[in-house]
């Protein structure tokens, strides 16, 4: 059984010998998580339309089902495979599709399953690469019409890989709607005109070696190993909203020096716009953090900053921006770190003009027992976490239901989620609760998670989604975001869609 696994490199090249004889070659892809008899059925009549058969497998990191996925890691799926009978070959892809194997080994067949034939229906597009890549060889693509099962559906109905409580809402979902319809509406994010008010902040992460404490004084030293930066604050938002929407506006604040100008227009995406403020007397916002280069455990953190608020002339050329803006956009999307960029005249400003404002004003090290979402009100969405609302409430004991009610109250909250880090997410609208779990397996850093989730709320929100929809399509993306460091990697679109589908099989 081993001889059967093989390296692509090594593949290739037997694949050629093959070839010599004259032998037909057939190629199947696939992820193959949990091996069923749709998949022998599959591989069976595959192998009769030619002599060899090679099965190429999805590598782990390119599986794209759902937080925790693939539940069988890419070795134990391959020596599955290789135990059948039918096959002769399998390799391990380690690439997104099966493009680059079939470059390799040019098949005279490529077999797929029936639910292939529409390309229309794949999500990711890349049927139709692929198919492309086999024409190219002249090779032909074969579809099979045996019995079909869903791996991602009969992993959901038979094990414990979701909590009960994430059962009961995927199943509530299905129950009057599918994943067709859901996909439609996300599609029509695209339609949406999306500005995003908030400040600016780099974040740069310092992966260290811990040499140890100083001979000489009370201190730990570190070894730099290497240093990552990435956009943060409201660009991060901007970058994670980029693969939904065509029209997306930033009205931020940088430096006086404009230093990181460049970085930011070269890693931004072609469909977000600028508009800055040069805050005077300031430097662009950086939140330097030093890490473990093994575990990834945040040491300490170091912040360049200056948090007084805008002077008269900066916050006059702010509103007169602001005020062009807002009749350009439908959803206006404001993240205030409190790092003196929105002024409560700025954020009355906001709240009056904006057609539909979400907003997250968050709590961190610089501002906490200062910063306060007070100067807000009457809006649609505000997205805050535990501790936030605690301290907003200045409540400590209380049922987070009833601070959630009295603050929705207060302030006229249309829609009010507070996050829970692990324990999940409530939503409240119209005196009626919505809870989602936590969907994330794999935890790097925490860092962006709320922004990515309002990222995907808002949107969600002003058309109307449903809020168990709404919850589950935001914490996907939450659960998308905490699997890697910082703001480094935005929301895939096709792979949450992947997500989505998965789960509601």
């Amino acid at each position: 059984m081993k001889n059967k696994i093989q390296n692509l490199k090594n593949l290739a090249k037997i694949i050629h010998e093959e070839r010599k004889k004259s032998k037909k070659i057939v190629l199947c892809h696939g992820v193959f998580d949990l091996l069923h008899v749709g998949h022998i059925k599959h591989l069976e009549r595959a192998k009769n339309l030619g002599d060899k058969l090679v099965v190429t497998l999805t590598s782990d990191r390119f599986v794209n089902k759902g937080p925790g996925k693939p539940v069988f890691n890419e070795n134990l799926r391959s020596e599955a495979i290789a135990a059948l009978e039918t096959v002769d070959y399998v390799c391990i892809n380690d690439s997104p599709t099966a493009v680059y194997p079939i470059r390799n080994i040019k098949p005279n067949i490529y077999c797929k399953g029936k639910d292939y034939i529409n390309p229309i229906d794949d999500i990711t597009g890349e049927i139709s690469n692929e198919i492309s890549e086999v024409k190219k060889y002249k090779g032909k693509v074969v579809y099979t019409e045996e019995i079909t099962f869903s791996s991602s559906r009969l992993l959901n109905r038979s094990t414990d890989f979701y909590t009960e409580k994430q059962k009961k809402i995927i199943k509530k979902i299905n129950k009057f709607t599918n994943f067709k319809k859901i996909k439609k509406k996300i599609d029509d994010f695209k339609k949406l005109k999306i500005l995003i008010i908030g400040e600016t902040i780099i974040d740069q992460y310092n992966f260290c070696e811990v040499i140890g404490k100083s001979g000489k004084e009370p201190m730990l030293v570190l070894n730099e190993i290497k240093e990552d930066q990435y956009l943060g604050g409201v660009l991060g938002i901007a970058r994670n909203v980029s693969e939904f929407a065509k029209k997306i506006t930033v009205v931020s604040m940088i430096g006086h020096d404009k230093k990181h100008l460049t970085d930011i227009k070269f890693n931004l995406p072609k469909n977000v716009k600028t508009r800055f403020i040069f805050k005077e007397n300031s430097p662009t916002i950086v939140k330097k953090r030093y890490l473990d280069s093994v575990s990834n455990n945040k040491i300490i953190g170091i912040y360049k900053i200056n948090d007084e608020i805008l002077n008269v002339k900066n916050e006059k050329k702010l509103h007169e921006i602001l005020i062009k803006e807002f009749d350009k956009h439908d959803l206006v999307i404001v993240s205030d770190y409190g790092h003196g960029f929105i002024s409560k005249k700025s954020a009355n400003l906001i709240c009056k003009k904006s057609k539909f404002l979400a907003l997250n004003a968050q709590v961190n090290a610089s501002n906490i027992g200062y910063h306060t979402i007070r100067n807000y009100k009457n809006f649609d969405t505000l997205i805050i976490n535990e501790k936030e609302i605690r301290q907003e409430m200045r409540d400590k004991i209380s049922k987070l239901e009833n601070l959630i009610s009295k603050l929705s109250r207060e302030k006229r909250i249309k829609n009010l989620i507070v996050t829970m880090g692990k324990s999940g997410s409530i939503l409240y609208n119209r005196k009626k609760f919505y809870y989602s779990d936590a969907y994330a397996h794999n935890i790097v850093d925490k860092i962006g998670a709320g922004d990515t989730m309002l990222a995907l709320v808002a949107p969600c929100l002003k058309f109307d989604i449903d809020k168990n929809i709404t919850l589950l399509i935001s914490s996907i993306a939450a659960a998308q975001s905490v699997e890697t460091i910082g703001n480094k990697e935005t929301v895939n679109k096709i792979k949450m869609l992947k997500t989505l589908d998965n789960m509601l099989k």
